[in-house]
């Protein structure tokens, strides 16, 4: 059965995650200034809230660094394609002088063949992403496993079980933690077969190492009581946390709406992550019908300015 490709921003994603050349060399990318390691390591233990580039895309790297941190941020969820257009090595330059903490980058993944590459190609691409996420101090490198492909689940399973296994040695050297993200079913065509949370937090399990995490969106499962009811079980497994509200039904493209703007109750699952121990990073990921350039600056001020809210109330705060 043919896959239907996903369209507008999130086709874009998706074309630049599946088309990266895997071929070629990791970029020769500069070492880490031993200052800015050093602050990176100190504010690890400390919640940032990031704006994702992909929110902003029709912004350049440079416009997304310099408007960021105008606005008040911290940090910056880097998403690669917007790496590349500008030079990956010039790229790190900027985000290491911004004084940004990179909390996530987008992304690597594939695993299955479901966006048209094989194995090696994909596992290939992801230890570019791990060198990349490495230079840059990052938080996590986003993982999407690819879509089932017409596999059945165990086998599509064993596929991602086997670019893990090469992977993570690479991941413990450059000190980048790996962050699988399940999705609604109706979102995961051509990104996940794992579109249950108990399942993808099953699978991290069986590996017990710290350098293999999850992505908690609330786009897909902020809605979703039975994972909503045991937050602690699963805040220590969750390397950061993607925000966006929704007022739809979940849909392939995911037509994300600003904090607060939506049907979610995204405050109280904010609240509750941190009461359950959640102590990671924030990443606000909007993309869809109402996300327009000319909205980004309000985009900016207004989700930080909800995020603020909802935290001002937390137990201990």
């Amino acid at each position: 059965m043919a896959v239907r490709r996903p369209t507008g921003i999130h086709w874009s994603l998706h074309y630049a995650c599946s088309h990266s050349r895997a071929g070629d060399p990791a970029p020769n990318l500069p070492r880490r200034r031993r200052m800015v390691v050093t602050l990176q390591a100190n504010l690890r233990g400390m919640t940032t809230l990031s704006m994702n580039e992909v929110s902003t895309y029709r912004w350049s790297l440079e416009e997304d660094v310099q408007r960021f941190a105008a606005a008040g941020y911290e940090g910056i969820g880097v998403w690669r394609p917007k790496l590349s257009d500008y030079g990956e090595e010039a790229a790190v330059d900027l985000l290491v002088e911004s004084g940004l903490r990179v909390t996530n980058v987008l992304s690597a993944g594939g695993f299955t063949g479901s966006d048209g590459r094989s194995a090696d190609e994909s596992i290939q691409d992801a230890l570019q992403a791990i060198r990349l996420a490495g230079a840059l101090g990052a938080g996590c490198l986003v993982i999407y496993p690819g879509g089932r492909n017409n596999h059945i689940y165990r086998h599509a399973e064993r596929l991602l079980c086997g670019a893990l296994d090469k992977l993570l040695d690479y991941a413990s050297d450059a000190d980048v933690t790996l962050a699988i993200e399940p999705m609604h079913a109706a979102c995961a065509v051509n990104w996940t077969f794992l579109t249950d949370v108990e399942a993808a937090l099953e699978l991290v399990e069986r590996y017990k190492t710290p350098l293999l995490k999850l992505v908690f969106d609330t786009y897909h499962f902020g809605h979703d009581q039975s994972v909503l009811s045991d937050l602690s079980s699963l805040a220590p497994h969750i390397a950061v946390v993607h925000l966006g509200d929704r007022v739809e039904a979940h849909g392939e493209d995911q037509d994300r709406r600003p904090l607060g703007e939506g049907k979610l109750r995204l405050a109280d699952t904010i609240r509750a992550l941190l009461d359950a121990g959640y102590a990671g990073d924030f990443d606000v990921e909007l993309f869809g019908r109402s996300i327009e350039p000319s909205c980004y600056e309000e985009l900016l001020s207004s989700s930080l300015e909800y995020f603020e809210r909802a935290v001002s109330t937390v137990s201990g705060s």
